[in-house]
């Protein structure tokens, strides 16, 4: 994988089975993907987005602010209200799953020996939560009946007061075609498990919509097209009723010098040459740079430096996401994506955190725990090497976020889910909250709003710490207002796969 998943919660927790907000912000955004910055948690070229429920007892942080920043919160609609902003202010509640009609038609769970291939995957979210066992049963079930006002998005064709991105997700959909004319999506569809999922039609259903995108003139044309000539297909979720977890990740970018100097000190590095064949258990992150995150000199790291950053954490959440664009103190940038790990399962910092009753889960989003660790720097020396993975990244030249099918991931178009049991490069479709840039708002609580959404994406990436029907990781670009609305995506909702009807 290739872009940073703030799964925006990953990189501090992971998800938990808990109702609610709180369910959101265990998983951690801080996490990313080979090349688009899923390096610690995500799974795709760049990125394996692991997270693992190890937890280990409170050191010396245990005192708990005296209070935090306001976060941003909103009412989700029904289905039928998807596309309506949300009440800015009010609470969060989890959106009701779309019920599963018992006449529905079960599609089995694909075996995970039928998972595409990717190079490795590595991207953690720093607060995601944690994961949650599959429930017994199908992974995707086809909807006989279809809840009225699905498939109404307003972002295609810039209405309801968002941009349109109508050509974002033309592009998006020809990666998938891309991706689809490859040995490799020929290998992952070889044999596929579940009924009425194959290759050709997954490819025919997305030359289709691409018709359909070019030809509507408004988001209620392409809606009733969609629901006329698509299949739906509801993934079954965590609880084998439609519920799913809706995290967020992006690319970060970071100030960052080619040299070391009294202000850049922490290195991100290149892969070993000899990583294969390092005795296990490998080194864990103490060993490897220190419990201050200085000690790689005296090391097997010691001259693997590939750039300096001037802070501790950015250097650790570049590592949960897995890639990002770095601006050079000569002028110049670099792209950097990730390129392998160390062998040891994900630990969440935001878990780690809720633990030691620093923050509840109900409260805890990515910015409120950069706050913290901005107010408690000597926080950082206790809780990074909790986890005790270590990632390694390449130069990347300037290349896009990669996802796991080798191809670019698009700003709120592409996802990332377990691709043990979806099909890679399809066309789905998410109903869930989003939060949105408000630029005129003066209140940090109202700069980041919610809306629910019903967003067309295509299934694109995957991490290991993406797991089951229940689990999906939304890419909301590159940079700080990407990271801002990552940190902040951890909600309940439903997810789709579209295919043509049969005959069509």
């Amino acid at each position: 994988m290739k872009a940073w998943s703030i799964r925006a919660f990953a990189l501090l927790l992971p998800m938990a089975a808990v109702a609610g907000v709180a369910q959101a912000c265990l998983q951690s955004p801080l996490d990313s993907s080979k090349n688009a910055v899923k390096a610690d948690g995500a799974v795709s070229a760049q990125a394996e987005r692991q997270r693992s429920g190890t937890t280990q007892q409170a050191g010396a942080i245990s005192t708990k602010p005296s209070s935090f920043p306001p976060t941003q919160t909103a009412t989700a609609p029904t289905v039928a209200q998807a596309s309506a902003p949300s009440a800015s202010g009010s609470k969060v509640t989890v959106p009701p799953p779309t019920p599963l009609p018992s006449t529905t038609t079960a599609i089995p769970k694909a075996p995970a020996s039928n998972a595409p291939a990717v190079s490795d995957p590595a991207a953690n979210s720093p607060i995601k939560p944690a994961e949650q066992a599959a429930p017994d049963g199908p992974a995707l079930r086809r909807l006989t009946a279809v809840p009225a006002g699905l498939g109404l998005d307003n972002q295609i064709f810039g209405s309801a007061g968002m941009q349109s991105d109508r050509d974002a997700l033309i592009q998006a959909v020809d990666y998938s075609l891309d991706y689809l004319a490859t040995d490799k999506a020929v290998d992952a569809y070889a044999n596929y498990p579940i009924e009425g999922v194959s290759r050709d039609r997954v490819r025919r259903s997305l030359q289709r919509f691409k018709q359909l995108l070019q030809g509507s003139n408004s988001a209620q044309a392409l809606q009733a097209a969609v629901r006329q000539e698509f299949d739906f297909y509801q993934a079954t979720g965590t609880d084998g009723q439609g519920n799913v977890d809706f995290t967020g990740y992006f690319t970060p970018s970071y100030a960052a010098s080619r040299e070391a100097t009294g202000e850049y000190r922490y290195p991100l590095y290149a892969k070993p040459g000899d990583l294969e064949s390092w005795a296990e258990p490998h080194p864990d992150r103490i060993a490897l740079e220190g419990k201050d995150g200085l000690k790689a000199a005296a090391g097997p790291l010691n001259g693997l430096e590939l750039v300096w950053l001037k802070s501790r954490l950015e250097a650790f959440l570049v590592q949960v996401q897995g890639s990002a664009r770095l601006q050079l103190t000569d002028g110049s940038t670099m792209s950097v994506g990730y390129a392998g790990r160390t062998n040891y399962p994900y630990v969440s910092v935001g878990k780690e955190l809720v633990n030691d009753g620093i923050f509840t889960l109900e409260e805890l989003t990515l910015p409120l725990m950069l706050d913290y660790f901005s107010r408690n720097p000597q926080a950082l020396s206790e809780y990074l090497p909790r986890n005790p993975r270590f990632v390694f990244f390449e130069k990347t030249d300037g290349a896009p976020p990669m996802g796991s099918i080798a191809q670019p991931v698009t700003t709120d178009r592409s996802i990332a889910t377990d691709k043990s049991l979806m099909p890679p490069g399809a066309l789905t479709l998410i109903s869930t909250q989003i939060p949105y840039a408000n630029p005129g708002a003066v209140l940090s609580s109202r700069r980041y709003p919610k809306r629910a959404v019903n967003r067309f994406a295509l299934d694109q990436d995957t991490g290991g710490a993406i797991k089951g029907a229940g689990r999906a990781d939304i890419f909301l670009g590159t940079g700080s207002v990407a990271g801002d609305r990552a940190g902040l995506v951890n909600d309940a909702g439903q997810l789709y796969y579209l295919l043509l009807k049969d005959g069509r």
